[in-house]
């Protein structure tokens, strides 16, 4: 699947969420924009659902938070890049200051999981973490990340 066919630059943004509540409440309202028909809430209470269950933080300063959602047809994604790094009770015990969110059909487990795979492959990609780092503002950081 084609990122960029998932990753709408509307929902790509550069912020200092301050907290690891406060940017799943971000990538909540972000995604809510592409799919109305779904409240903020309801996004929110599926990616905390999924961090109950362990933290999405995977190392290395990032953090891939997911969940699934039954009022969506297609997966919608949200790529954050925070000014200051936040806790996210890692894997590593480190600060996450990328992070690429999913949310996807309930139905679609599969596809849910070969993309979070190709997504962790694409940010352990040392050049391209370090290239998202550098960026100065949200085109250049959706840029890098669909490119």
């Amino acid at each position: 699947m084609e990122l960029s066919t998932i990753l709408q630059p509307e929902c790509t943004t550069c912020a200092t969420p301050g907290s690891k509540k406060k940017v799943l409440e971000l990538i909540s309202d972000l995604a809510a924009v592409q799919y109305p028909t779904l409240s903020s809430q309801e996004i929110f209470e599926s990616l905390l659902a999924r961090e109950k269950m362990g933290s999405t933080g995977i190392g290395n300063g990032i953090a891939i938070p997911h969940g699934r959602l039954a009022n969506i047809n297609q997966p919608v994604a949200v790529l954050i890049k925070c000014e200051e790094p936040i806790s996210f009770d890692s894997i590593d015990k480190q600060p996450v200051d990328i992070l690429f969110a999913l949310l996807v059909p309930a139905e679609q487990c599969e596809q849910h999981l070969s993309t979070l795979s190709s997504m962790a492959e694409k940010l352990n990609n040392k050049l391209i973490l370090k290239q998202l780092r550098k960026t100065q503002d949200e085109s250049e950081l959706y840029q890098v990340i669909t490119q």
